[in-house]
């Protein structure tokens, strides 16, 4: 029988959550402060004050296939300055790195003990990542590009990570999310799934958390920039109860309403659909031209 779970712990962007048996519990939660090409500039003692414990935040700009290695000195000092301020932290990589930078990035962030290093490389190149998985200790974390089973197969088969992100939105739903769920298990590898969406896809996400033994945190985009982009919208505008997500030390109970546990405002659909433009997504370049990744 699944082990159920009422709590539900995030960081800067992320959930996760506490397990226990047969009882209600509460989920973690990581908040992203930015997924800009530029590293993040939010304040990170705000995130502090929301009641998170972990955050999620760029690593660095894209960078050259061999470049200077001054270029990942920012990336240690904020790590550094976040850590003083109590939080824990993941790095999200974005896949921007190649191979050569990436293993520098990782031995000079291994000190500062971040939560997970996220996309270190990107998901074509499974034999470097292989590579980086035998020179760090600290936890390698990728899925959002993995889409069922078969394509984190090769992944968990060879002992690349330590944490499988699924997007609920990109994995075929609850039910292929939980399959690979119950896949990692076997492989003792941990799930945080991927959620810089709205509060369909973050209360799915949680329920799939909250019956899942090997969860961790789950990701959350409140206050995200691609939200507040859009004028005075955010995860919670569409939401009858907006208190059903409310961050209590880093966590989110688990919803007790029928179904997801949320109750959607049609309404407020209907009306930001007909006055808000297509969100289009971000285009990057580097010096020469070239698309360059998220």
């Amino acid at each position: 029988m699944d082990k159920c779970a009422t709590n539900v712990k995030c960081i800067a962007g992320l959930v996760a959550i506490d397990q226990a048996t047969l009882r209600p519990q509460r989920k973690s939660i990581l908040r992203k402060i930015s997924s800009t090409r530029k590293t993040d500039s939010i304040d990170r003692k705000a995130r502090k004050e929301q009641g998170l414990k972990c955050i999620k935040m760029n690593a660095t700009e894209d960078l050259g296939w061999v470049d200077s290695p001054a270029a990942l000195d920012s990336c240690v000092e904020r790590l550094k300055v976040v850590k003083s301020l109590g939080l824990d932290a993941g790095l999200d990589f974005h896949g921007r790195l190649h191979k050569p930078m990436a293993k520098q990035l990782a031995k000079a962030l291994e000190p500062h003990k971040p939560f997970f290093i996220e996309e270190p490389l990107l998901v074509e190149h499974p034999e470097g990542l292989k590579q980086l998985s035998n020179l760090t200790t600290i936890p390698i974390a990728l899925g959002e590009r993995l889409y069922h089973r078969w394509d984190a197969k090769r992944f968990l088969e060879e002992g690349m990570i330590d944490i499988l992100q699924p997007d609920i939105a990109h994995a075929g739903g609850i039910s292929e999310t939980k399959r690979l769920a119950n896949m990692a298990e076997a492989y003792d590898v941990a799930i945080a799934p991927h959620c810089p969406l709205g509060p369909i896809a973050f209360a799915a996400s949680l329920h799939v958390g909250l019956s899942t033994p090997n969860f961790v945190i789950l990701e959350m985009s409140l206050g995200m920039h691609y939200n507040v982009e859009a004028g005075d919208i955010d995860l919670n505008t569409y939401l009858k109860d907006q208190s059903v997500f409310a961050i209590q030390d880093g966590y989110v109970a688990a919803p007790q309403g029928p179904g997801l546990g949320i109750d959607i405002d049609e309404e407020m659909v209907r009306k930001i659909s007909a006055e808000t433009e297509p969100w289009q997504p971000k285009v990057f370049y580097g010096e020469d031209g070239s698309i360059r990744e998220w």
